[in-house]
């Protein structure tokens, strides 16, 4: 099964983190990603006391940026079905799920943020060049 029409969805909503929207046939399924979770696939090494996170811009812009990858971790996910997830059709990616499917995140779109470069180590990111510099 292919979830097909996937896309960030920019518009306004509630939810803290990065929200898509996808299509099983005729059935939608939502797909989130929370803020916390995103700043974890971008900065591992970072503990979350202190850390700053994204804002919607920027893991938009990463989902968008990884819209592939991501689409895959919601299908993998979904295609388990209810007994393994809930909330079916809405499946709530966790960083358990990231690092199980060993995708790798795109995170050149953060370039166009420059504030986000001196958040956190941003001298030792550009050295080991996580930030395409």
């Amino acid at each position: 099964m292919k979830l097909t029409k996937f896309a960030v969805d920019d518009g306004p909503h509630n939810s803290d983190g990065l929200l898509l929207h996808g299509w099983d046939g005729d059935q939608p399924v939502t797909g989130f990603i929370s803020r916390r979770v995103m700043d974890d696939w971008v900065d591992p090494r970072q503990p979350y006391r202190g850390r700053r996170s994204l804002y919607r811009e920027q893991y938009n812009a990463l989902g968008k940026r990884n819209l592939g990858a991501i689409a895959r971790l919601v299908t993998s996910k979904y295609e388990r079905g209810p007994a393994f997830n809930r909330q079916h059709p809405f499946v709530d990616i966790l960083l358990s799920d990231i690092t199980e499917s060993g995708e790798a995140l795109d995170m050149s779109e953060l370039k166009q943020f420059p504030a986000y470069l001196n958040r956190w180590d941003s001298q030792q990111a550009r050295n080991e060049g996580v930030f395409g510099h």
